[in-house]
């Protein structure tokens, strides 16, 4: 099947990314999907966590990791390009190259103190309710939350560790990064580039009308309208809400700053 992966960081345009992509009838791009985890987890159950996995070659745990993209995606692996989203793509590089030789990890930048305050307005929005990634806890405040997206287990500090190692390792020359602010303030240009650089002739999008929704994903998150897209591509400047102290503390954008892309990894 002809595929890509869409990965980097929560909130940096990749459901944006894929309500665009969706606009072109050749391809077939979603939310982030099962597909990660059920990948993740085969690799666990073939490798030494289980006594009989000495029966199991890596020529076959290749074919059993490469045919669930087909069965997962059926009838749509011979019809369209696809684009699966999941931010563990990046941590997972190493067997994408092998598996889909031709295929490019797209990676969503933003700065991760808007990250956190996207985040954090979202949650101030839904006061009456609780969400799942802060374990359904109506007493956390900004801080607490906070500390546990970007503490050892949280799955923002877990989506930046897996870009680092995807920008700085040794099949970085896969990766597209795709910043938010970019996608946003130019769409056109930045889009006609990601299409160059997977060798796809361009398409006419509108960006003046952009939908893409998936409620029901957002009402299990706790977070209603969480994933929704809906009217034009625009510049949505605003005040943090973010306290000072901890702005400061996050406000840090690798990929711009010298000396830390030596692999020469695309940036839009």
């Amino acid at each position: 099947m002809r595929i890509h992966f869409i990965s980097g960081l929560p909130r940096s345009g990749s459901t944006l990314l894929a309500g665009i992509l969706r606009q072109n009838p050749r391809f077939h791009a979603a939310v982030s999907g099962p597909l990660q985890d059920v990948f993740s987890g085969l690799i666990r159950n073939m490798s030494r966590f289980y006594d009989e996995s000495i029966f199991i070659s890596d020529a076959q745990r290749k074919r059993i990791l490469r045919s669930i993209f087909d069965a997962y995606y059926g009838e749509l692996a011979g019809e369209k390009l696809t684009f699966d989203t999941g931010r563990a793509w990046c941590s997972l590089l190493p067997a994408i190259a092998e598996l889909f030789p031709d295929a490019r990890v797209v990676c969503c930048l933003r700065n991760p103190a808007w990250i956190l305050d996207s985040i954090e307005r979202h949650v101030q929005r839904n006061p009456f309710g609780t969400q799942r990634m802060f374990n359904f806890e109506p007493k956390a405040n900004v801080y607490s939350r906070v500390e546990a997206l970007t503490g050892k287990d949280g799955f923002v500090r877990r989506s930046l560790g897996n870009l680092r190692q995807a920008w700085f390792g040794e099949f970085a020359g896969r990766l597209v990064a795709v910043r938010y602010e970019s996608l946003s303030a130019n769409p056109d240009e930045t889009i006609g580039r990601l299409y160059d650089a997977i060798d796809e002739p361009r398409f006419a999008h509108d960006f003046s009308n952009v939908e893409y929704d998936e409620p029901q994903y957002d009402l299990n998150l706790g977070l209603p309208g969480f994933h929704k897209v809906s009217g034009p591509v625009r510049v949505n400047k605003r005040d943090t809400i973010l306290p000072p102290d901890l702005f400061k503390q996050h406000n840090d954008c690798f990929w711009d700053t010298t000396g830390q892309n030596p692999r020469g990894v695309l940036v839009l």
